[in-house]
């Protein structure tokens, strides 16, 4: 069984005065067959974690789980799992099917039990054809294949992945995240798949860890943290454009933000200071002011062309707020006045000091 289990997990390097805490008391519970996507900023120490995982760091503190086993002493080869790094890391000097099957020979395993592993990896990868062929001679995206590959013919409980697309193309990492949804869809090992790129995280995850600071934010499936940021970090890192944060003063149905009272469609859950949330696409635009109440005014400053869509940036009650609209609308100009329609349900709600979402 591959389930993992981190419990109260912690890293500090450097021993008195000179200690830094990267992790602080991680704990999450990953279920076998399940993947999970470690998401989050450059230094937000899910890189750090996935390697405790792996055995490559040590823990300060805290426990960690694979299947049964509490692994904090065993080393990486003895916890029956197989990583995939963002460099490769192919021996150049080898065949594609040399480099899948090299970790097989070193644990003696026999020729036909790795004829037979490498072969069904190269079918599931499509590599049936490049066996032969040395790193050098192929893409990026073949040469990470081919180090799944390698972690494929292991059949280890557990699946590390560590940004491995971050040196691939746009249309090789889309074309690359499908193949290890697929993948992973065909094996069902347990995986854990760390990555800053947000898309990736939203199309791989079944569920997601976004991680700040060496803290979890949230634990929840793509949708939930989508929908339900339960901080104003998770609702600024996830989504692109990011959500709009207006900080502001709530009396009931009413917002007031840079000295403009915005009327809301129900009753703030609270009255004080508070941050109100509004993704970009959750706004719409009535340009001539028709429609229902309420209505927002939005200073336009400058349009995107994005395709499918258009990205108009622009100032709500002072402050800056980002409306996404269909690229088949006629786009407003800089310095028109929009109105802008939300709806109650799609509204966020804050603490202003904590950032903690407002049931």
């Amino acid at each position: 069984m591959g389930a993992i289990s981190l419990r109260k997990v912690e890293k500090t390097y450097g021993q008195g005065a000179k200690a830094v805490k990267v992790i602080h008391g991680v704990d999450a519970e990953i279920a076998d067959g399940e993947f999970i996507v470690i998401v989050g900023p450059s230094g937000c120490g899910k890189s750090t974690l996935l390697r405790m995982v792996a055995g490559l760091e040590e823990i300060t503190g805290g426990e960690i789980a694979i299947g049964e086993r509490v692994v904090n002493a065993l080393e990486p080869a003895a916890r029956d799992i197989a990583m995939v790094f963002q460099n490769y890391a192919l021996y150049p000097h080898m065949s594609v099917y040399d480099n899948m099957a090299y970790g097989l020979k070193i644990a003696k395993v026999s020729k036909a039990e790795i004829e037979q592993r490498v072969q069904k990896a190269a079918q599931i990868l499509e590599l049936g054809g490049l066996l032969e062929r040395r790193p050098r001679e192929l893409s990026g995206g073949q040469r990470q294949r081919v180090a799944m590959g390698r972690a494929i013919v292991r059949q280890p409980q557990v699946f590390l992945f560590d940004e491995p697309l971050s040196n691939l193309d746009a249309k090789l990492r889309a074309q690359t995240r499908l193949e290890i949804r697929k993948l992973h869809q065909e094996l069902g090992v347990t995986s854990l798949f760390v990555t800053h790129d947000q898309v990736e995280a939203m199309t791989l995850a079944q569920r997601m860890i976004v991680m700040n600071g060496g803290r979890i934010e949230q634990i929840g499936s793509p949708e939930e943290v989508y929908q339900a940021p339960a901080t104003t970090f998770v609702a600024g890192f996830i989504g692109s454009p990011p959500m709009n944060l207006l900080l502001g003063q709530a009396e009931g149905a009413r917002f007031t933000l840079g000295g403009q009272a915005l009327p809301l469609p129900r009753a703030a859950p609270r009255n004080g200071p508070l941050l109100l949330g509004v993704r970009p696409e959750h706004a719409q635009m009535q340009c001539d002011g028709a429609g229902q109440a309420p209505l927002w005014p939005m200073q336009v400053e400058m349009v995107e062309m994005l395709g499918a869509e258009r990205l108009v940036y622009g100032r709500l009650g002072g402050a800056a707020f980002t409306l996404r609209i269909e690229g088949t609308l006629t786009p407003p100009r800089p310095g028109e006045a929009l109105m802008l329609q939300v709806q109650g349900q799609r509204l966020h709600w804050f603490d202003a000091q904590s950032g903690q979402r407002v049931r």
